[in-house]
């Protein structure tokens, strides 16, 4: 009897864990279920807003031209990949594998400046992003980030002296002497800075 009564408690102990564990898990099913409700409608919302961007900013920086992004499952958006399609003026609507190199930097980058459209970032590093442009193709990069400059700070590693004219501060790293690096700054006032503090004075 003592063993009966040993073993009832024991049994009536473990059912209550397991009616407990069962209700957590109900109650965390439906919070998934909620989370991932609440994530689909976010990012069918951010999507298409970077999506209309994204096309906006290729023709920007290609100068025409079309591009589009595609979910490759529709039915399942959260885990669904993401296709990205882009034809430059005069070219037929093509995969990214098979744009150039510099067709390739363009592309990311209305990406890139199309999702900082839809949610800005306060900074941002680009290293060497232009190393593949042409003199043209950099000029409307260059119109691109300056465009972005009253809502982020951009930090750009560049050899390209286009690309450096739109900075404000410019660091570097120089050998006047053989073997001997030294760093360099550089800060740069604009015409209507300089007036003003002309004027003040």
């Amino acid at each position: 009897i003592h063993d009966e009564e040993s073993l009832q408690d024991r049994l009536d102990f473990l059912t209550k864990q397991k009616d407990d564990l069962e209700a957590a898990m109900r109650k965390l099913e439906e919070i998934i279920r909620k989370i991932n409700r609440t994530c689909r409608d976010r990012f069918q919302e951010t999507f298409t807003e970077v999506r209309s961007h994204f096309q906006e900013m290729f023709r920007m920086l290609f100068g025409g031209g079309k591009a589009d992004l595609f979910l490759e499952d529709d039915r399942d958006i959260l885990e669904s990949g993401v296709e990205i399609i882009a034809r430059p003026p005069g070219k037929e609507p093509r995969a990214l594998s098979l744009l150039s190199g510099g067709e390739k930097v363009l592309t990311a980058v209305a990406l890139l400046f199309a999702i900082f459209k839809t949610k800005p970032s306060p900074f941002c590093i680009l290293d060497e992003v232009d190393a593949a442009l042409d003199e043209a193709n950099i000029g409307r990069f260059c119109s691109v980030v300056e465009e972005f400059l009253d809502r982020s700070q951009f930090i750009i590693i560049t050899h390209s002296k286009r690309t450096m004219s739109i900075a404000d501060q410019m660091y570097g790293v120089t050998m006047q002497e053989p073997g001997v690096s030294t760093r360099v700054s550089v800060k740069f006032e604009s015409k209507e800075a300089e007036g003003e503090a002309s004027a003040v004075a």
